[in-house]
């Protein structure tokens, strides 16, 4: 036999009821009678139906700006819980919502405003998609005709791209494992440019699985881009919120994945014929501008002909006087010529006089420099007579 204590029965309760799957995240719906508000802003109420009642607790941080009144009907969300200072069972709140609403609506906006709060709506950590995709992600059922009418319109649109096809259910109980499952395996691909998660039309129950928190979390966490195409226009999930696009129907998602190849070449074409455009203005001006430059060097270009016409005259004109100055210094040649030769000595013996060397070849001019006995040379027209001075005589 086990014996605990009181507190020790309390706690052992308290464990046990909040770490029980079903009583940790559980809804109840009943009527709110018993409310109060505490000085430091939390919320009492006794939450009862026509067999029982549940004391419940909700706290001020998570009850902010939400007004309860007396007898309304609610589906609230909570853990159940033991306050074991005086041993009562708590229903401990997390959320309130009308009961009128259904329970779907009220988990719907519960996680909605959980993710809200968490940052997984954020606008500005949404990311742009690749204006030309290579490889485009699919993560929808492979049986439906979502995939055929995605196939066709990027088909269409844009057959360079290749559609990667991860399947997965969309609908029951294992859609939200097998699509978080798929977006996982198309982000370790690493290849993969953007995603398309995508299934047509449907209740809320059977879009259930696109609102899902671990398919919320999944797209949060994707490196890549995603795009969500989750039934028809009017139909919204928690995906929408999280995904980086939402496109309204499946087929519209892809055409905002893919550009329009015929677009693309009109636009290309229309660049094309602008570009051309812009170089034969180009060309214009620059030939324009050559011709300007031609018209200047021919205004401002000397007459050739007129200078030719100069240079030969000048050439003349030098011919003319180089050759005068020729004559001149030819003239002037002769004349020293003929001075020079009537300054030479051996004219003067032509005319019966004699000069006088001594041996050496020294030219005697006086009586003065000579000796009695010295050996003498005298040179006539006509030879040399060897000679020794026998007397000198001055005067």
């Amino acid at each position: 036999m086990v014996v605990l204590t009181v507190a020790d029965t309390l706690a052992y309760l308290k464990e046990l009821f909040e770490t029980n799957a079903t009583l940790s995240d559980l809804w109840v719906m009943g009527e709110i009678s018993n409310l109060s508000r505490s000085s430091a802003g939390h919320l009492y109420f006794t939450l009862k139906d026509g067999v029982g009642q549940l004391r419940c607790a909700f706290f001020r941080r998570q009850n902010a700006g939400i007004e309860l009144e007396h007898g309304a009907q609610l589906l609230v969300h909570g853990r159940v819980s033991v306050y074991e200072q005086r041993g009562e069972l708590n229903f401990i709140v997390d959320y309130v919502h009308s009961q009128g609403e259904g329970i779907l609506n009220a988990q719907f906006e519960r996680l909605k405003q959980l993710l809200e709060a968490e940052g997984l709506f954020d606008v500005t950590r949404k990311r742009p998609l690749p204006l030309f995709p290579n490889r485009i992600g699919l993560v929808t059922s492979p049986t439906g005709a979502v995939l055929h009418d995605i196939r066709t319109v990027v088909g269409r649109r844009w057959p360079l791209a290749q559609l990667i096809l991860a399947p997965t259910p969309v609908q029951g109980d294992g859609a939200a494992p097998g699509i978080v499952a798929a977006l996982q395996e198309l982000n370790e691909l690493g290849n993969v440019d953007v995603i398309i998660l995508a299934r047509g039309g449907g209740s809320l129950e059977e879009l259930w699985a696109f609102n899902e928190e671990a398919v919320q979390r999944a797209i949060y966490a994707s490196r890549v881009p995603v795009v969500s195409a989750v039934g028809h226009e009017t139909d919204i999930t928690l995906a929408d919120y999280v995904a980086d696009l939402r496109a309204p129907t499946p087929s519209a998602a892809a055409e905002l994945v893919v550009p329009d190849q015929i677009e693309i070449a009109m636009r290309v074409g229309a660049y094309t014929a602008m570009l051309e455009s812009c170089i034969q203005r180009e060309l214009s001006a620059q030939q324009d501008g050559v011709a300007r430059l031609a018209d200047y060097l021919e205004q401002e270009c000397p007459d050739l002909a007129e200078l030719s016409e100069g240079v030969l005259g000048l050439v003349s004109r030098a011919g003319t006087r180089l050759s005068q100055s020729l004559a001149e210094r030819r003239s002037q040649i002769d004349m020293r010529i003929v001075q020079l030769a009537s300054l030479d000595p051996c004219a003067v013996l032509e005319r019966g006089y004699a000069v006088v060397h001594r041996a050496d070849g020294t030219l005697l001019a006086s009586v003065n420099v000579v000796r009695t006995g010295e050996a003498i040379s005298i040179r006539l027209r006509d030879g040399t007579i060897a000679a020794e001075v026998g007397e000198v005589h001055a005067g």
